[in-house]
């Protein structure tokens, strides 16, 4: 059975964050809010734990996961960002936004789309999870807690716990999130001279981002 810790959204116990990374560290997939809606993380450079990730969501290696980072500048590292698309991006993080951009060295070839070697990054606007990033000290791989055949995430921590309490090592409460996932857009054409392509419009304003 998953464990469940049950946190203040805007000061969360330190004491059981530190638990949860000790899950991380163990191999552990977790539940834990964002901004945008719940999500399933774990550690990246784990595979075992990735590949148990991608088989809760029922999604194949073709699926773009996502590195939850504390910062841009944690962000910068694993993804080469020129002038204009750091510009953008500092203007939209921390916020739900996740951007595609061309994967640096640091991050595992296999956690890359197989065939553009690009990756989704985001820095959540969530004082709980950013605890968690914190401690852990470094990024998560990250997907929406979306069930396999649904087409909307779940933002319920008691509800999720109900439905994968035999999958996930630990569950995070931190109250209920929004039900919108996060706004993705794909920087890559800026690389070459071209304009951010929206892939996917969600809880992100596309005024922010001038689009």
């Amino acid at each position: 059975m998953s464990q469940y810790f049950e946190v203040h959204p805007e000061n969360p116990q330190p004491r059981l964050l530190k638990q949860a990374v000790q899950l991380l560290e163990r191999g552990g997939v977790l539940a834990v809010p964002t901004d945008s809606s719940y999500a399933l993380v774990c550690h990246i450079d784990d595979k075992a734990a990735a590949d148990r990730l991608r088989r809760i969501r029922q999604v194949d290696d073709k699926h773009h996961l996502t590195l939850l980072c504390r910062d841009l500048s944690e962000l910068a590292s694993y993804a080469k960002v020129d002038n204009r698309q750091y510009r953008l991006l500092k203007q939209a993080t921390p916020g739900p936004f996740t951007f595609i951009l061309e994967a640096s060295k640091e991050v595992p070839r296999r956690l890359s789309h197989p065939s553009r070697k690009t990756i989704g990054l985001r820095v959540p606007d969530h004082n709980a999870l950013l605890a968690l990033l914190d401690l852990h000290n470094g990024p998560l791989l990250a997907t929406t807690l979306i069930p396999p055949g649904e087409a909307h995430p779940l933002n319920d921590a008691q509800d999720i716990r109900d439905r994968f309490e035999h999958d996930l090592a630990g569950v995070i409460d931190a109250g209920a999130c929004p039900l919108e996932p996060t706004t993705v857009v794909d920087l890559t054409p800026m690389g070459t001279g071209g304009e951010p392509e929206l892939v996917r419009e969600g809880r992100g304003s596309l005024a922010t981002l001038g689009l």
